[in-house]
């Protein structure tokens, strides 16, 4: 039953590319190739690539020289530096993009869509880097530095092997994430495949699905990337003591332009977003500022929808997590991976594929509201399913055996053994589902029922209008509403991290708890 559970939740995975590709066959090979033969295609092509490479690049650089400052440094109060250079995590990109161009209306083009993005996309290496940089030999460095190998050596032939997964990882999840975003291009004035598919999608459908099977492809290249570009290579400790936090290196006289250059981050990527939607908020008399009753209808249907996708997503997660931390053939790996093809799918184009499934087979949901939470649930399906697989990896699937064999179902044993266990997956799944729906824009602006408001098309409405002061409170209220599944995270971190401490003594020296993944980038 969970290997048929598991099939027919890969099978649904796999359907925004079927009608994707079932589109761009009804458009005819004639139309596919003329619209990829255009110079804009060449152009939306070289507009994408420079920009994405541009931007991991530049996340990996500022993200990896983040993470040794915190982690490996005598920085002063890591964990208040940690937390504010994380929290640009949780502030949609075209929030970001709003409050840069709305100082300077003049900011726009490649660099002003490329510093954007790197100020709101840096914690995404930040994050398993630094993670990285925690679980390094100190071992391996000490015998380097008794071999004579000095400080900068011992990064790149000790230190940076054994980060470089992790670099790599991100800078991949960032490129993915460029290759998404709509709202922030859009409102920087650079037009990429994303925005181009939005606008083609209004006038010449065809058009969008062939521009749309480029951006998949793109996807997928990137996504297969990690696969050489990880390293399968393990490196490990030498000796079988207890592994010792590695040393922090004293900064000295180098304390001072590091602290500048970490200060200058925050501000940039944390202070200015927040500041300008303070200021607009502060000097809104210079605009209309929208009614309260229809900024919370807004925030009550966004937080509706959130919540249904939330759940969809996560009830969807569980067979497949379960399948792949309990069994270990060929099927249950082909069956996960699967469904983490949807990954390289963006908004735009899962959207475009409900449309299209909607128009030709199942009308009678076109312009509702189930599209929209569908499209939510498929986007960020990989986010449930890493939260939920990293707590079924560790329940003991010997206790649901257990329970069978004193007489319960296998319905009964999983809601009464496997369910519990594997609930801080759950909700560590809910949270990052409903925060990422929140925080949504493209799908919405496509997908979204005509007379329904939520707080993104009631931003995006004002902010295209140049209405920067009636765009402040629903881009505010994104804030507050995105704040409560980051505080339940936190709350669920900080739980396992107590119970990691309370369990040291007996848990195995080669036992580890899987990371919650960070939030993906949606707009």
């Amino acid at each position: 039953m969970l290997y048929l559970a598991g099939a027919l939740v890969a099978l649904a995975l796999l359907l925004p590319e079927l009608f994707l590709i079932l589109q761009a066959r009804d458009a005819g090979w004639s139309e596919i190739t003329r619209v990829l033969g255009r110079p804009l295609t060449v152009e939306l092509l070289r507009n994408t690539i420079e920009l994405t490479v541009f931007v991991a690049v530049a996340t990996g650089v500022i993200g990896t020289a983040a993470a040794w400052c915190v982690v490996r440094t005598t920085l002063p109060a890591p964990r208040v530096w940690g937390a504010l250079i994380v929290l640009p995590i949780s502030i949609p990109d075209f929030i970001v993009g709003y409050s840069w161009h709305s100082i300077s209306p003049s900011f726009i083009g490649l660099h002003a869509a490329g510093i954007v993005m790197t100020l709101d996309l840096y914690p995404l290496v930040y994050l398993p880097v630094a993670a990285a940089l925690r679980r390094t030999d100190p071992s391996l460095e000490d015998s380097a530095h008794a071999l004579g190998v000095g400080a900068w050596g011992t990064f790149w032939r000790v230190v940076f092997p054994q980060i470089r997964p992790a670099l790599i990882g991100g800078m991949l999840v960032v490129s993915l994430a460029m290759l998404a975003e709509f709202g922030a291009f859009e409102i920087l004035d650079f037009r990429t495949f994303t925005t181009e598919i939005f606008t083609e999608l209004r006038i010449d459908t065809p058009a969008a699905s062939a521009l749309a099977l480029v951006l998949v492809a793109l996807g997928v290249v990137i996504l297969m990337a990690e696969v050489p570009g990880s390293g399968r290579r393990r490196l490990a400790r030498t000796g079988a003591q207890s592994p010792r936090p590695p040393e922090r290196h004293r900064l000295g006289w180098a304390a001072v332009p590091v602290l500048l250059g970490l200060a200058s981050l925050v501000v940039a990527a944390l202070g200015v977003p927040l500041g300008t939607i303070g200021y607009w908020l502060t000097h809104s008399h210079t605009t209309t500022l929208p009614a309260t009753t229809t900024l919370l209808g807004a925030t009550l249907a966004t937080a509706r929808y959130a919540a249904l996708a939330a759940a969809l997503a996560t009830l969807l997660a569980i067979p497949v997590a379960l399948l792949a931390a309990q069994r270990r053939g060929r099927l249950a790996r082909l069956i996960e991976s699967s469904t983490l093809l949807i990954q390289s799918v963006p908004g735009v184009v899962i959207a475009l594929s409900l449309v299209f499934f909607a128009i030709r087979y199942a009308f009678s949901f076109y312009q509702t509201s189930t599209l929209l939470v569908l499209a939510y649930a498929l986007l960020f399906f990989p986010l449930a399913l890493v939260c939920v697989r990293a707590s079924a990896m560790q329940a003991p699937p010997q206790l649901a055996e257990t329970a069978r064999g004193l007489g319960c179902s296998p319905v009964a044993a999983l809601f009464r053994v496997t369910v519990p266990l594997i609930a801080p997956g759950i909700a560590a799944a809910f949270s990052l589902v409903f925060l990422s729906s929140v925080t949504e824009l493209t799908a919405t602006l496509v997908l979204v029922p005509t007379g329904v408001q939520t707080l993104a098309t009631e931003f995006w409405a004002y902010q295209t209008n140049t209405a920067y002061g009636a765009a402040a409170p629903y881009a505010a209220t994104i804030l507050l509403l995105s704040a409560v599944p980051n505080l339940l995270l936190a709350a669920l971190f900080a739980r396992r991290r107590g119970g990691d401490a309370s369990a040291a003594a007996t848990r195995p020296a080669t036992s580890a708890v899987p990371a919650i993944p960070a939030t993906p980038r949606t707009s």
